[in-house]
């Protein structure tokens, strides 16, 4: 065979005439994407991905389909074709409509693999599930109990109103009491670098985690008696048992390589500078615990939720009741306030918010609760001044109205005028936030918390930080992802690189708020069945002790719950190569806007799923059935936007087609494929 000569991205080659532009790229070791292209079948069309610049001409060629000639410059990976790649894959992004990745999981902070963990529950195999949340959860029994559980918030089981999300947190805290103390990670000999930790709340131990499992050591310094930060001083009994909480945190120095000390506040007993001089970083996760002001005369009458809570943990969960309480605020910490009041005794407890329940930033449940342990609400209703006449407090509030939305989307509280009065109490809670209390020596951002370069935690020279001091008073599970981040910033800081999140990309169907029943693709028939109830200790034993409130689901429940789960992310997440590409190129869903055609779904097949909203049309399910397998079950109809993959007169695949499933992995993006999971 005869023999033309090429260049591509200025490398000259030799090759065999009639060999396509892509064929002979691959032969000379330059990678060119491509998504329609199959060896096994035919060429005919092209999805452009694939696009290669003839300099001589000027033209735009498909590389998998173009022959390559004699003579021929190619550029294969400049600026130009780069950009072009994109606009195809952006093209493509347009029409192309499914759930790459479970909602759960992207709406998770540390963006665990929930819809794994939840699969690996209901086929019984906790510690496989336990081993899954680890991988971004280090603190399990903790965030199982205490999480506000942003992956339920948008579990597809919200799109009809009488339905409920997914237990999905119930399954970390089975997984958790089941297995956690047999449970050891598999982790490197130490390396030599060692880190010091400032604060040994979530966001420290946290680091420590993510640092020892890369090899690196850690001392982790802490200005209290005990570990824990919030989980320990501001999460009461009832929610987290400290017993549980002591029996999490021994894990961490039995992993090696990390070691806690306690009672060492930094600027009084470590110092800054010498931390930097003496390990190879440092990561500040101090936390946020000086409470908000009230901004009401008088207010020093009052006592911060925060500091609150930790006098009565401080003192094993002891404390004299209050007597009458008010607690201001809407919060959980406001919440863990009034419940903490009903436990001491206190037969009167109000909680004051100025704006109306369903403002309330606290969860529901926790809401409920307290409503059912006899808290009383007390809306639109806000402090003015606290004085004390006679020995007793008083506290003056406004009526409130609400106004226009505020920046958080919330509609303004507003007083109104003349609707002053005056309450009794004997003991004034201040719950409306936390601050930072930030030592000397660190950067500040505008609100007073550490300023960091949100891609890798970096403060400044070796110095990082990580949880509420960064981000201001947030969650456990948001503590947790922050520390991550820092981690993965200062082992990319070993290697003098700076790390940056990869880019990633997730198409969706839409939020759940927009979407019907009938827009999700079901691997099985959905279960009709409600989720599972929490199990709750007596009402007047929740009243009167600091036991927890709910027990743990039982195998059984939690199998039971995991069959309600819909399993909707993409079947072909991990080897998409439309997915893979997008990223690759920074290509996005919603670059090119316009109109999306939603076509109707095929899931008539037992074994097969066809979802034509994921089909690309690239044909190569269509040829490998008609050229390789000698069927012609697929075909396209319709034209142009109408476009789209179907059966003869549309009807279900054959069951033949179990036996065969040839066209499946050939489907580059999964709009075919198998019912199961693995």
């Amino acid at each position: 065979m005869s023999k033309i000569k090429i260049t591509i991205d200025g490398k000259n080659y030799t090759a065999e005439k009639g060999k396509t532009i892509l064929s002979v790229a691959k032969e000379m070791g330059i990678e060119i994407p491509t998504l329609c292209y199959n060896e096994k079948i035919s060429n005919s069309n092209s999805c452009f991905v694939c696009v290669v610049k003839d300099i001589k001409t000027g033209k735009f060629l498909p590389s998998c389909s173009a022959t390559a000639s004699d003579g021929m410059v190619i550029e294969a990976s400049s600026p130009e074709v780069v950009d072009m790649r994109k606009t195809a894959l952006n093209l493509l992004l347009s029409e192309h409509t499914g759930d790459c990745e479970a909602p759960c999981t992207i709406a998770c902070p540390a963006q665990a693999s929930v819809e794994e963990y939840v699969r690996a529950g209901k086929n019984g195999n906790h510690l496989e599930g336990l081993k899954i949340i680890k991988e971004r959860i280090p603190l399990p029994i903790s965030i199982g109990r205490v999480c506000p559980r942003f992956c339920e918030q948008d579990c597809r089981r919200n799109i009809t109103d009488k339905d409920e999300p997914v237990a999905i947190n119930d399954f970390k805290r089975l997984a958790a009491d089941l297995h956690y103390e047999e449970y050891m990670e598999e982790r490197p000999n130490l390396n030599g670098k060692k880190v010091a930790i400032v604060g040994g709340g979530p966001a420290g131990l946290s680091v420590a985690y993510f640092l020892r499992l890369q090899g690196v050591s850690s001392d982790i310094f802490e200005m209290m008696e005990k570990p824990g930060g919030m989980l320990r001083y501001g999460i009461p009994e009832y929610r987290l048992p400290k017993f549980l909480l002591d029996k999490e945190i021994a894990h961490f120095e039995k992993m090696g390589g990390i070691k806690i000390h306690c009672n060492k506040k930094l600027g009084e007993d470590i110092q800054l500078d010498d931390l930097k001089s003496k390990y190879d970083a440092v990561a500040i996760t101090v936390g946020s615990w000086k409470p908000s002001s009230m901004r009401a005369e008088g207010e020093e009458h009052s006592v911060g939720g925060i500091h609150w809570l930790e006098k009565i943990a401080s003192n094993n969960w002891q404390g004299e009741n209050p007597g009458k309480t008010i607690v201001i605020g809407g919060g959980n910490t406001a919440m863990d306030c009034v419940r903490t009041a009903v436990r001491l005794g206190s037969k009167e407890v109000y909680c004051y918010y100025r704006r109306t329940e369903k403002e309330m930033p606290a969860e529901q449940i926790e809401i409920d609760e307290a409503r059912e342990e006899g808290v009383i609400f007390k809306f639109l209703s806000a402090p003015v001044k606290v004085r004390i006449e006679n020995g007793q407090k008083i506290i003056t509030c406004n009526e409130m109205k609400l106004g226009e939305p505020d920046a958080s989307g919330r509609r303004r509280p507003v007083p109104i005028p003349n609707s002053e009065y005056d309450i009794e109490a004997d003991t004034i809670i201040a719950a409306i936030g936390q601050k930072t209390i930030t030592p000397d020596g660190l950067k500040l951002n505008k609100w007073g918390d550490v300023d960091i370069n949100t891609d890798n935690g970096q403060m400044d020279e070796n110095v990082f930080s990580a949880g509420d001091c960064v981000s201001g008073p947030a969650t456990v599970v948001e503590a947790v992802a922050g520390a991550r981040i820092a981690a993965l910033g200062i082992l990319a800081f070993f290697k003098n690189e700076k790390y940056k999140k990869a880019y990633e990309i997730n198409v969706s169907r839409g939020h759940w708020q927009s979407l019907k029943k009938d827009d999700l693709v079901f691997l099985n028939e959905p279960i009709v069945r409600s989720r599972q109830k929490l199990s709750y200790i007596p009402l007047e034993e929740r009243k009167t002790t600091f036991k927890e409130t709910t027990r743990t689901f039982t195998e059984e429940e939690i199998a039971k719950e995991g069959e309600r789960c819909f399993e909707c992310s993409c079947t072909a997440k991990s080897e998409c190569k439309l997915k893979d590409y997008s990223e690759e190129y920074a290509a996005h869903p919603e670059a090119i806007q316009g109109a999306k055609r939603i076509f109707n779904y095929d899931t008539r097949h037992p074994e097969i799923i066809l979802d034509r909203n994921k089909c690309i049309k690239c044909g190569a399910c269509v040829k490998i059935c008609k050229e390789v397998i000698n069927k012609t079950l697929l075909g396209f109809v319709n034209r142009g936007f109408e476009t789209n993959l179907a059966t003869e007169f549309d009807a279900p695949l054959p069951d033949s087609c179990t036996e065969c499933g040839a066209c499946i992995p050939e489907c580059p993006v999964g709009a075919l494929d198998w019912r199961k999971k693995a």
